[in-house]
């Protein structure tokens, strides 16, 4: 049973950092894709980067240059750095996982933790 739990949210003033963090467990397959995602109110939940079990990371446009995804060497966790935060970086952020990094849309990915909330303001 596929178990994912973020951490690390909270509320930093525009051009501060957070490290967001995402504990997963009963994944068994060697190959896997983690994808971190965010919700702001009235929009649709979108995602902001993703990485494979070889470390080959992506980003969406927004965040490029500011945000890194890295995991450590288990591969049990899952980390979001974010620098330079903006004001509309204000979401609930998810981590999510799927088998392979193909897509980054959030439908195709079947496991979620609950969510680590991220204002800016």
């Amino acid at each position: 049973h596929v178990q994912l739990v973020e951490s690390g949210g909270g509320s930093v003033q525009a051009g501060g950092s957070l490290r967001l963090s995402c504990a997963a467990s009963g994944y068994t397959y060697s190959s896997y894709c983690m994808g971190w995602f965010r919700q702001a109110p009235g929009k649709e939940r979108e995602g902001v980067a993703a990485i494979d079990s070889d470390g080959l990371a992506t980003y969406t446009d927004s965040v490029k240059g500011r945000f890194t995804i890295s995991q450590d060497d288990a591969k049990k966790n899952v980390y979001l750095q974010m620098n330079s935060l903006k004001v509309e970086d204000t979401a609930m952020y998810y981590c999510a996982t799927r088998r392979y990094c193909t897509t980054m849309s959030p439908a195709a990915f079947g496991y979620w933790g609950q969510g680590t909330q991220v204002t800016v303001s």
